[in-house]
């Protein structure tokens, strides 16, 4: 009897990480799909995908510039609504964008008498410009299971370098520590 709910454990095992990820493609196909009133399957998101495309081809070919002045003059008179912008934005060029800010995976040294660590990302090493001293760097701390973090001022004797790729540290962080690091 042990063997037959090891095995039912074990198919568990392989059914549920398959099943809730087609799950999630396929939630999130028909909502985007949905959004469009075609009865044809899939058109409304390659339109929506085309759509998405052609906007970035003509933002960044021809209307970049003034649109992004009268936007940016925009904001200067709204300063909540630019602090939301810079953000949303930052942490989007950060994924998809020239600027990898989560490039660098390190461990953190949290007490001076422990030996206890926290895996986290150097996002910014030139911290003068806030008037902190010499000698420390940004750290963002993301939480497991969750698309929050933390920011700490660390001082670079207490942070040390991993030497893995940043997607797969952040894939472990995410998990909670479960998942396995591809060598």
């Amino acid at each position: 009897m042990k063997k037959i709910i090891n095995y039912f454990l074990q198919g568990l095992l392989y059914i549920v990480p398959i099943t809730v990820t087609l799950y999630v493609v396929v939630w999130t196909f028909q909502k985007i799909d949905g959004i469009l009133p075609f009865k044809f399957p899939g058109i409304g998101l390659i339109i929506i995908i085309s759509l998405i495309t052609i906007i970035g081809f003509l933002g960044s070919a021809a209307i970049t510039n003034p649109i992004n002045a009268f936007f940016q003059n925009l904001l200067q008179k709204a300063p909540l609504l630019k602090t939301i912008y810079s953000s949303v934005k930052d942490l989007m060029s950060t994924f998809v964008g020239n600027k990898k800010g989560f490039s660098e995976p390190v461990l953190v040294k949290i007490y001076e008498n422990s030996t206890i660590e926290r895996i986290g990302f150097i996002t910014n090493e030139d911290v003068e410009s806030l008037n902190i001293t010499k000698g420390k760097v940004l750290v963002y701390m993301p939480h497991s299971y969750a698309i929050s973090g933390q920011l700490f001022v660390v001082e670079k004797k207490n942070v040390s370098p991993i030497d893995k790729s940043s997607a797969e540290i952040m894939k472990l962080i995410v998990s909670g520590g479960v998942t396995e690091i591809d060598n």
